[in-house]
């Protein structure tokens, strides 16, 4: 019965964990209320995750995928809760579905007046009392945000927005790309399964499997950074062995969700042969622009869509808008943060290229796309899907307080202002930089005490890449 205890504790927390989801996504909090809700669930996952370390190893694997079903699951019992983006997704697959361009025309457009129905367009009658729904010219109103300007999704995931609208059945509504993203993010466990249990320890796969922000924004709010992670995952999984294979899995993940750029230089980790390069960085270039080519073809315009226009609306092209670069505009004068991003962005990603470990991209990968939240302080949650994958490959836990700092950006940082965004990501930073500190000491004490013991050295050299690994893993964070 003791050997036992582990286990039941695990999975009653798991059992609370999967009710407060339930009870959050179908309640009517919103902004800051909801954020307590949510930060209480984030509580519930770390107390399961650190009782998960005393389960025995052989009911480690079942149970972190019975707890993966089951927080999962919780995503769908309500509508999307705190983000629209899922209705422009349906949008998107229905103007494919009838041969259009998704980046020819605005929601809005009266040109595809003929493709609305009253789900996407309510009653104008609803207009005034409805929640989260765009005003139009004409005095509709639509669920898409953004109605008047074009998509900004990258062709691989208006393939899967076609797929899903093309498998879904005429009344699905958002229950079909809730659904599909429910399968896209217990696929994703099953790999971080499969890559730790050969190259790791299992037990980290809980870092995705159980994670609020799962079920939240991968499932719930259905956003297609779940699609961009699965590949991401997979690419870093078989980089090292198969360049080619891994620059193709990069290159879709590239095209889904532009974010997983931030991911070659782990990509790269350690690959000095010019060769070496080029079998990663040729196949990611090529899949993008081959997957780029048909929307080309099909587009009467730019298939860049609003890209431009949101960078400027979430002012990355103005250091003193929306929070972004929140912590650099505590030491620096607002015109210099995007150059200082620049500049440190260079620097790790030249440290984590040459010093990296090739056969563990993922660590370096999860350096640069922590240390690009930290200096860009995004506002949208959901970004931080991507981080919370590479936590579960990694193991360095501290830095999934960056993506609750983006919770706490985007949740209340509209309310409470830049104040909020700053103290958010601060705390994560803070939290990052505790874990380096307490990592690297451990690393020198067990150094001084292997010294004390005067054991006899290695005759044979270190295996490839394990300088690299200390070097990155204990001197660059």
């Amino acid at each position: 019965m003791p050997r036992a205890r582990p286990l039941v504790v695990t999975a009653l927390l798991l059992a609370v964990l999967t009710a407060a989801l339930v009870v959050l996504l179908r309640g009517n909090a919103l902004g800051a209320g909801f954020l307590t809700g949510y930060a209480g669930c984030w509580a519930l996952f770390a107390t399961a995750v650190v009782a998960l370390r005393r389960v025995p190893a052989r009911a480690v694997v079942p149970l972190v995928l019975a707890g993966a079903v089951a927080v999962t699951a919780a995503g769908l019992v309500a509508a999307p809760h705190t983000s629209t983006d899922s209705y422009r997704y349906a949008w998107d697959g229905r103007v494919q579905a009838a041969g259009i361009s998704p980046y020819d025309h605005a929601p809005a457009d009266p040109a595809l007046v003929r493709l609305r129905d009253e789900w996407l367009f309510p009653d104008p009658a609803v207009c005034a009392h409805g929640r989260d729904l765009a005003p139009l010219a004409d005095g509709g109103c639509t669920r898409v945000n953004r109605p008047a300007v074009h998509t900004i999704y990258p062709p691989v995931a208006e393939g899967w927005f076609l797929l899903v609208h093309a498998l879904s059945p005429a009344d699905a509504r958002h229950k079909a790309l809730q659904t599909g993203a429910a399968v896209l993010s217990l696929a994703v466990t099953g790999l971080l399964v499969t890559v730790l249990r050969r190259r790791g320890d299992p037990r980290q796969a809980a870092f995705w499997a159980w994670c609020p922000a799962v079920p939240v924004e991968a499932v719930n709010n259905a956003h297609a950074d779940v699609l961009a992670v699965l590949f991401s995952v997979a690419a870093l999984a078989v980089v090292a062995r198969r360049r080619v294979t891994g620059g193709i899995l990069l290159g879709l993940a590239i095209a889904a969700k532009l974010l997983p750029v931030v991911l070659l230089p782990g990509a790269l980790s350690g690959l000095r042969r010019p060769r070496m390069l080029l079998a990663v960085v040729v196949p990611a270039v090529t899949v993008v622009g081959m997957v780029y080519l048909p929307y080309v073809l099909l587009s009467d315009g730019s298939v860049l869509g609003y890209l431009g226009g949101y960078a400027q609306e979430e002012g990355y092209d103005d250091a003193g808008a929306g929070g972004r670069y929140a912590l650099l505009r505590l030491v620096l004068p607002d015109a210099w943060a995007p150059p200082a991003v620049l500049l440190v962005m260079t620097a790790v990603t030249l440290a984590v290229w040459w010093r990296g470990d090739p056969e563990h991209p993922w660590r370096g990968a999860l350096l640069t796309t922590g240390s690009a939240f930290l200096l860009l302080t995004p506002g949208y949650s959901w970004y931080a899907l991507l981080l919370v994958a590479l936590v579960s490959l990694d193991g360095r836990w501290e830095w999934l307080a960056v993506a609750l700092a983006g919770a706490a950006a985007y949740l209340a940082g509209p309310v409470i202002g830049v104040a909020c965004v700053t103290g958010a990501y601060g705390a994560a930073a803070l939290m990052v930089g505790a874990g380096w500190w307490a990592r690297r000491r451990g690393h020198h004490l067990t150094a001084a005490e292997q010294g004390g013991s005067e054991a006899p050295q290695p005759t044979t050299g270190p295996r490839p890449g394990q300088d690299a690994e200390a070097e990155l893993h204990n001197g660059a964070g």
